[in-house]
């Protein structure tokens, strides 16, 4: 999922980058009003997936940076992060366009789980067809990666999966048939994260395994040699 992550506070916004690149989303991260709007209407790749803006802003208040956007015809999902938190600033935000609002301070798991839900709304509302013919797309019997959205879709659907899940299951998916290692899996799974027990990949698979009944496409493991994603015949 690419991110554009607008907030003048320069602690906030390097932490936030760090935090939520470590989770496996791309972060592009900008301090102004103005600098926002250009970024989120000419980024090289196209537009961001989703968009978390501060209220309080140099150069164009965060009210003035959505409405501005939506007159453009930018419906990239937003969700407004912000001290301001009276029913008043929540209701001017969603009236101008915000999908979704978090008051500061915040725990930075809910963060992550409005950023995926909103990723995925966006996703699941693109027309399919605009997806087919990605030449990025992976592709496992009934499952399929799309590289511009990042979701999984499966006939059609999108999987409700954890950063974790996601980043295992495209592993897998990039050799279908063929195992890989346990070892690889976990550097994929847990980046940089030296204080993760190695069993915890177990945890992953366990979890992932379940929410691929009934899709065709298995997750089998293959002992001494690591796990492998095999769809039905």
């Amino acid at each position: 999922m690419k991110l554009l992550l607008v907030e003048d506070d320069t602690v906030l916004r390097t932490t936030l980058q760090r935090s939520l690149t470590r989770r496996g989303i791309e972060v592009a991260a900008v301090g102004d009003g103005r600098e926002a709007l250009s970024h989120w209407a000419d980024a090289a790749g196209g537009p961001p997936d989703v968009v978390v803006l501060d209220l309080t802003l140099p150069g164009l208040d965060g009210l003035e940076v959505l409405a501005a956007a939506r007159r453009r015809g930018l419906k990239t999902p937003v969700l407004l992060l912000t001290a301001r938190g009276t029913v008043g600033d929540r209701v001017l935000g969603l009236n101008a366009g915000a999908d979704d609002y978090l008051p500061k301070p915040f725990d930075l798991d809910e963060l992550e789980a409005r950023l995926r839900a909103l990723g995925r709304r966006s996703a699941a509302e693109r027309p399919v067809s605009s997806t087919e013919n990605d030449p990025g797309a992976l592709q496992a019997g009934a499952l399929r990666y799309e590289k511009h959205s990042g979701a999984i879709y499966c006939r059609g659907e999108v999987m409700e999966l954890t950063p974790r899940e996601l980043a295992l299951l495209k592993a897998l998916m990039a050799q279908p048939g063929h195992a890989v290692a346990k070892e690889r899996l976990f550097e994929l799974v847990f980046p940089g994260e030296a204080e993760v027990q190695y069993e915890a990949i177990e945890v992953v698979v366990y979890r992932l395994r379940k929410k691929l009944a009934g899709t065709g496409t298995a997750l089998m493991t293959l002992r001494g040699l690591g796990y492998l994603l095999k769809a039905d015949s």
